[in-house]
């Protein structure tokens, strides 16, 4: 009987499964590519898992289980929603930065279609949908947030935002885009942080009533 593996081994089979499902997606990636990339057999990879799609469930909550650590540590604590908001930030782009792989992964996800969509929705998107919803909601308990804003929507915003800075670091099209609109900048962690944080600002912070044009459409009035 063969020896059993490692975590490290175990983790390094995740590791190359993610790569894979990375570059070709779902149905693309091949066990035997992944087993070659871990420099395991097949048979080894099949002792473990019982199809392509098992194994495939096992490197999506290997990494979720990964970022959802790197994001309730950033969102800890009782500081302000943009205190907090400036360590998910910078936490997200050290993350995209060391797992450039995970990244490409979610995005190749982002083409599923039916009932796989919904399911793949879930159990991605869930863990930072009640995150950002529940730490808007207590800023706004606290008075430090923005009073006349739906929580959840805010909250799909805000993910918006994130989700797309970590493609523009990580995907081809999403890397030249965001050479075009923000040429050598791009390369300034702190510089894109800072940015977005001034964005976060007025819209988490400036209600309604307070911005004195907001009633001005080209020239009119809304009703």
């Amino acid at each position: 009987m063969g020896r059993k593996l490692t975590e490290d081994q175990r983790e390094q089979i995740l590791e190359a499964g993610i790569e894979a499902f990375a570059e070709k997606g779902l149905h693309g990636a091949a066990m035997a590519d992944i087993a070659r990339r871990a420099g395991l057999s097949v048979g080894v990879l099949y002792k473990y898992y019982e199809n392509k799609e098992d194994f495939f469930r096992s490197c999506l909550r290997h990494s979720l289980t990964a970022l959802e650590a790197v994001l309730a540590e950033a969102a800890a604590g009782e500081a302000p929603l943009l205190h907090r908001a400036r360590r998910i930030i910078r936490s997200l782009q050290t993350y995209a930065g060391d797992h450039p792989s995970h990244i490409r992964m979610y995005h190749q996800l982002t083409a599923a279609g039916g009932d796989a969509a919904r399911q793949l929705a879930e159990e991605i998107e869930g863990v930072t949908a009640r995150l950002y919803t529940a730490f808007i909601a207590e800023g706004q308990a606290r008075g430090d947030l923005r009073r006349d804003m739906d929580p959840r929507l805010f909250a799909f915003f805000f993910d918006n935002l994130l989700m797309m800075l970590q493609f523009s670091y990580c995907c081809d099209y999403y890397r030249a885009r965001l050479a075009l609109y923000c040429g050598e900048d791009r390369e300034d962690l702190g510089r894109m942080e800072e940015e977005l944080l001034k964005f976060l600002e007025s819209a988490f912070t400036t209600e309604q009533a307070q911005i004195p044009h907001r009633n001005l459409v080209l020239g009119g009035t809304t009703p």
